[in-house]
């Protein structure tokens, strides 16, 4: 029930999506029932995003899309409907920029499934979703930490989290996204690395100087806390515990 809509208050609410994950030309994978672009003016650094559905092609493959297209991939609650789920997440980590961002919600197996596979509440679903449980009761489940790690050294995984705060763990078993609330969920966000950083095997300082007007007050945070240490070196930090 209008999944990626139920995310947006939550994502105004953290400041990396309209900084850095939602920002140039994107593409919403499986979007059009309740697509992306309905918020595009929310998030102002997004200059175009392409709604993906059916009549585009299989999601799993993403033909006829170049390699390194997008300056980010959207995509909520369509990866637990396409056949191989690994594939289709490595071709639309392959469809993404260098320095881009992948964006993905799928359901968490014990929130929405609920210990019942095939799904009752959708049968379209062809796998479940957790984190990371080193045992599961379905079949058919994927750990996310697993999936990510197949998407080789360009992957830089953001985040990973468990979508609950709406979630009622007191109920007996009942699709839970039936209500305007709760999205019953995990999303992972994961940038892509550039080539130097693969290379460097990390995320390395710039090797760019700031601007003298900028330098002048990073310098000074290190000069303040050189000024603090000099000045009483007898009294280390944080163990004066006399009344005030």
């Amino acid at each position: 029930m209008k999944e990626c809509s139920k995310a947006i208050l939550r994502r105004l609410h953290s400041s990396g999506y309209a900084t850095r994950y939602f920002r140039g030309r994107g593409v919403d994978i499986g979007g059009a029932p309740d697509p992306l672009a309905l918020y595009k003016s929310l998030f102002p650094l997004i200059e175009d995003v392409k709604t993906w559905d059916r009549e585009d092609g299989d999601a799993q493959f993403m033909q006829d899309v170049p390699d390194n297209h997008f300056d980010f991939v959207h995509s909520s609650h369509c990866l637990e409907h396409l056949d191989d789920c690994f594939e289709g997440l490595r071709n639309w980590f392959r469809i993404l920029k260098p320095g881009g961002y992948l964006i993905v919600t799928v359901p968490d197996e014990d929130l929405y499934e609920q210990g019942v596979f095939p799904s009752t509440f959708n049968r379209d679903h062809r796998r479940t979703f957790t984190i990371f449980k080193p045992n599961s009761w379905s079949k058919t489940s994927v750990n996310v930490v697993e999936l990510l790690q197949e998407l080789g050294p360009e992957s830089h995984v953001i985040k990973i989290e468990l979508i609950d705060s709406a979630y009622r763990y007191e109920l007996p078993r009942f699709d839970q996204t039936l209500s305007p609330v709760s999205e019953s969920a995990i999303e992972f966000i994961v940038r892509k690395r550039r080539p130097e950083e693969v290379a460097a095997a990390g995320r390395l300082p710039s090797q760019q100087q700031p601007p003298p007007s900028l330098r002048l007050h990073f310098n000074q945070y290190r000069d303040d806390q050189k000024t603090l240490r000099t000045a009483n070196p007898a009294k280390p930090p944080f163990l004066n515990e006399a009344e005030l």
